[in-house]
């Protein structure tokens, strides 16, 4: 039995080769596995971005209680998922980047952190963090802070920035 080309008009009978499909097929199974850890760790990113933006804004804080030579603190507002820095009068200061606006940090209003809750904020019993001229820590009713902990999440992934006691270290993991 003999194929005429009148049956599939413009088809020359050709295909791919089985190696052909293998290179193929390694391809995309390469190009798979680089793209999918890159889309399940955008949120990872956003946890790790929010963790150094609070460490940061926490350094902040205390480098200029330092500078000042006063009370600087760090107001979190867990069910809104955003925290200000207050001077030692008590008002928001200005954002020393963003020229002409107040700093407060608003994660959910930010595309690089919307993703982030913040699920518990622990200075002892408030949500206020204070720094001294020397940058001790303080929780939020003047006394010396004994652990301070914002615990940060995306999904089923945490992240814990920590304040220490007396130096103020400011760390996360």
């Amino acid at each position: 039995m003999t194929y005429s080309d009148n049956r599939c008009p413009g088809f020359s009978g050709g295909g791919f080769s089985l190696i052909e499909l293998i290179i193929i097929v390694a391809i995309l199974m390469t190009a798979a596995m680089i793209a999918v850890p890159m889309i399940s760790s955008a949120e990872g990113f956003q946890l790790r971005s929010a963790a150094n933006m609070i460490a940061a804004d926490l350094e902040y804080a205390k480098q200029m209680a330092i500078a000042r030579g006063g009370m600087y603190s760090v107001v979190f507002r867990q069910a809104e998922e955003s925290y200000e820095i207050l001077n030692q009068s008590g008002d928001v200061i200005a954002h020393p980047v963003k020229i002409g606006q107040s700093y407060s940090v608003n994660l959910k209003a930010d595309s690089r952190t919307d993703k982030v809750d913040i699920v518990n904020v622990d200075f002892g019993s408030t949500q206020t963090i204070k720094f001294d001229c020397l940058g001790s820590p303080y929780d939020g009713t003047d006394k010396p802070l004994n652990s301070g902990d914002i615990i940060l999440e995306v999904g089923d992934d945490e992240m814990t920035v920590s304040i220490e006691p007396v130096t103020g270290h400011i760390s996360f993991q």
